[in-house]
């Protein structure tokens, strides 16, 4: 049977139709005018025989998906004086049944179908094999004759339908990214910020009273984002740590209101102190499209996909460095317990006094692991990278690293280099050891930029000089502004390299001199030992020198990285003198039973009032 035609057993009867309409949102459309205008229409064009019998609508976007359409009930919101049937699911379900009521289906447009062509079809394929014709009355009624010239107008009425909607979807993207990257906002503030109202650019909607709106911070929820983001990367505390401490004092740190307030639990939660420090509208900078809230059911979309402001657009709560920092720091601990403490759990069987702060060459964290009596910390890719073995690339299967031997380098870098009585020579002395190819080839590289600018600056005056009684229409003259443009281009793209080698250079470490060794000379004269020291101590002191150890597969070398607080070195020699001592003797016996450790020393100042004290096991 075409789609159509009518089945042989109601030709020249009183036929009975369904009429099926579908609205969008009250936001674009009034459902009560739109589905009386598609009645009236669908009505105009049915032959005298033909008697509608059902009504089939939905209040919803055309664009839904099939199985997902007609289970809203949204139309119960307005007064439509047409008696619902059900709407399109129901429709299609009725049409399986031999009892159906209606021999045929009319509506406006086949849009109001679906918007996508894909679902059109499907609904009209559905209705076809069950022997139900469709029409629509913006397309002859012919029931003889050929249907070619019919089918064809439909097919491109469909195409035109879907065009449309995505047309009008592109351009309203467009006009929202441009929205956003003039620096406003889109929504209700995050927390922490407040809407500031703008006069709208264009003056006929600012006669309307339409305005844009900017974000400024919000008082004390504001100053409690600034402190978040302090612990977290000062202090380097979970989600859970943070929100248990904005819970003690909820007058300092009032907890954020969802919309509408049904939801508030007027307490900070783990994920609602996430979504503070996940979001980059913090940074100063107006960002949209981090979440895909229609296509996928709210999934965050990839930072790629991510709609930037082309510069900051509001105060930032959180400086942008520390931003990025710490979304690198939380990739690499994903999927680890907050803290460096003992695991409390009843079936924990053992401690690493040294976990979370191994990293591997790869960035990954490197784990504990007992093998054959002895305690290691390993980095095994393979395990979370199945089916991605790419990631991999020249990474070994396997990296291993002793606990003993790690504690046995420490224990000399400790002793040696933080609390022995040689130190400030051992430390004054690293500068001849201070690798400085990284600041010889920054120096070269200043140098190459600075002479470049500068042969770029004299040929821009030069070009300026002869073109100045060139007439503007001359050929000659139009090379020279084209010559001009490029040098300008280079100019800045010079100027952009040297700013950025600057931060780099700002960024990096530089030898120690005398005056930083300020910070060593108030810590007491120790000989620890660090095997013998209880866990909880030991943790206490790594914890204040912001111990972290990098591995190097491809070197066989680990870089010890003791950092001393600027404000907290009374508390570090606190913690020290409680450690368990050690003679000079014990000291060296130890060094000697470990043989592959080979300690060295490279000194750096890492930031005003820190100290960074390396030590080399092999």
């Amino acid at each position: 049977m075409s789609p159509f035609s009518l089945p042989a057993a109601v030709r020249g009867k009183e036929v009975r139709v369904a009429w099926v309409g579908r609205t969008s949102t009250e936001e674009h459309q009034d459902p009560r005018q739109s589905l009386l205008r598609q009645l009236a229409r669908s009505k105009s064009v049915l032959p005298e025989s033909w008697v509608i019998v059902a009504h089939f609508y939905d209040v919803e976007s055309g664009r839904m998906e099939l199985e997902r359409r007609g289970r809203k009930a949204g139309y119960e919101r307005f007064d439509i004086p047409i008696a619902r049937d059900g709407g399109i699911a129901n429709l299609l379900e009725e049409a399986q049944r031999p009892n159906r009521r209606f021999d045929v289906v009319v509506c406006e447009t086949m849009s109001r179908i679906a918007r996508k062509m894909y679902e059109n079809l499907s609904v009209e394929r559905q209705l076809e094999k069950a022997g139900v014709a469709v029409f629509a009355s913006n397309e002859p009624i012919v029931l003889t004759g050929g249907r070619a010239q019919q089918i064809l107008q439909r097919r491109i009425n469909q195409s035109v339908a879907e065009y449309e909607v995505l047309n009008m979807l592109e351009q309203s993207w467009g006009g929202t990214c441009t929205h956003v990257r003039e620096g406003y906002n889109i929504g209700k503030p995050c927390y922490g910020y407040k809407a500031k109202k703008f006069r709208h650019p264009n003056p006929v909607k600012a006669e309307k009273g339409i305005t844009k709106t900017r974000l400024e911070p919000d008082g004390k929820r504001g100053e409690t984002v600034t402190l978040m983001a302090k612990w977290r990367y000062h202090e380097q505390l979970g989600f859970d740590t943070i929100a248990e401490r904005l819970n003690a004092d909820l007058d300092e740190h009032p907890p954020p209101e969802p919309n509408g307030g049904k939801r508030a639990r007027r307490a900070w939660s783990k994920s609602s102190v996430a979504d503070v420090l996940k979001n980059p509208k913090y940074t100063g900078y107006q960002v949209y499209n981090r979440r895909a809230r229609r296509s996928r059911n709210g999934a965050v979309n990839p930072p790629e996909m991510w709609v930037w402001s082309a510069e900051p657009a509001h105060e930032p709560l959180i400086p942008k460095w520390m931003f990025d920092e710490l979304a690198a720091r939380r990739e690499a601990k994903r999927g680890s317990r907050d803290g460096r403490e003992e695991n409390q759990h009843p079936n924990t069987k053992r401690a690493y006094k040294l976990r979370g702060r191994l990293l591997c060459r790869c960035g990954r964290r490197m784990l504990g692991h007992r093998h054959r009596g002895h305690l290691y910390y390993r980095c095994w890719p393979k395990n979370n990278n199945r089916g991605r073995m790419d990631r991999l690339g020249d990474h070994p299967n396997t990296v291993y690293m002793r606990e003993d031997a790690i504690l046995t380098a420490l224990n000399a870098v400790y002793s040696d280099c933080v609390f022995g009585k040689d130190r400030l020579n051992l430390l004054s002395a690293g500068p001849d050891q201070f690798d400085d190819r990284d600041q010889r080839e920054r120096t070269r590289r200043r140098d190459h930029l600075t002479k470049r600018l500068s042969e770029v600056t004299r040929k821009q005056q030069n070009l300026l000089s002869q073109a100045e009684d060139a007439a503007p229409s001359d050929p000659f003259t139009q090379g020279l502004r084209e010559r001009y443009n490029a040098l300008t281009i280079e100019q800045e793209q010079l100027e952009k390299d040297l700013e950025e080698l600057d931060q780099e250079e700002a960024s990096s470490p530089r030898p120690l001199n005398r005056s930083d060794l300020k910070l060593v000379e108030v810590l007491p004269h120790l000989s620890v030992n660090l095997h013998r020291a209880p866990a909880e101590l030991l943790g206490r002191l790594f914890e204040l020198t912001k111990l972290c150890i990098h591995i190097d597969y491809e070197t066989d070398q680990a870089l010890i990285e003791v950092t001393l607080p600027a404000e907290g070195t009374k508390e570090l020699a606190a913690a020290a003198v409680k450690l368990p001592q050690s003679t000079a003797q014990a000291n060296q016996i130890t060094r000697t039973q470990n043989p592959q450790v080979k300690p060295g020393v490279i000194a750096a100042c890492a930031a005003p009032g820190a100290l960074v004290s390396a030590g080399q096991p092999t």
